[in-house]
């Protein structure tokens, strides 16, 4: 019997399931970054998936009135927190805004799209946390807008120390829906991983920059 909440395992269970979440740590991918990691998450699976789609809205919208109450807007990070903000924005009634990754080159070069009023409680949506270097552009451009970003919510993160350090330094919170450890745990319950990975997938969260599968 693991230890993982209702919700943990429920969302490790259907990212594994519709492989928006694979795991290969013989046969590594390599990110934009150049890092070699064992997992590709890519959360956008779920918007194709009915079912999923409104399990992750209702516990996001769940999880923002639990632990942060009264919000006055969602806001999204481009471009894979876009239409998962918008879910919630619409569940809980809710202004939206997203925010770019870098200002327009051309118009009015706005970096958020939408209607922003300075004092606004804004919570930050995001699809997944690496080590938060893009969703924390999204919360100093709100902030830089007078908005009060109350903190931010993913469906799901590595759990990298970098990230832990770097929303600490930002003085943002950051919960998500499920994170690494659960996964792996729901990964080798399954079956979709063999016991002697967990170690080389446990191996890479700790220096992702270096990890090197042949070690």
């Amino acid at each position: 019997m693991n230890n993982l909440n209702d919700v943990e395992q429920k969302i490790a269970e259907s990212l594994l399931q519709i492989k928006a979440i694979k795991l290969q740590p013989k046969n590594p991918f390599t990110w934009a970054s150049g890092w070699k990691s064992p997992i590709y998450c890519d959360n956008r699976i779920t918007l194709s998936h009915p079912a999923i789609r409104t399990y992750i809205r209702q516990k996001l919208s769940k999880l923002i009135q639990e632990e942060f109450g009264s919000v006055d807007m969602i806001s999204g990070v481009a471009t894979a927190g876009i239409p998962q903000g918008v879910l919630v924005a619409q569940d809980l009634g809710l202004p939206f805004t997203y925010v770019r990754s870098s200002a327009k080159d051309h118009g009015r070069q706005n970096m958020i799209e939408g209607e922003v009023n300075s004092g606004q409680r804004v919570v930050v949506v995001e699809d997944l946390v690496s080590t938060g270097k893009s969703s924390l552009v999204a919360v100093k451009a709100l902030r830089e807008a007078g908005c009060n970003v109350v903190g931010l919510v993913s469906i799901f993160t590595y759990g990298l120390p970098a990230a832990e350090i770097n929303f600490a330094e930002a003085k943002c919170r950051s919960i998500s829906l499920c994170n690494y450890d659960a996964l792996l745990t729901v990964a080798a319950e399954k079956n979709y991983i063999l016991e002697e990975e967990v170690d080389i997938l446990k191996k890479w969260r700790l220096d992702p920059a270096s990890w090197n599968p042949a070690v």
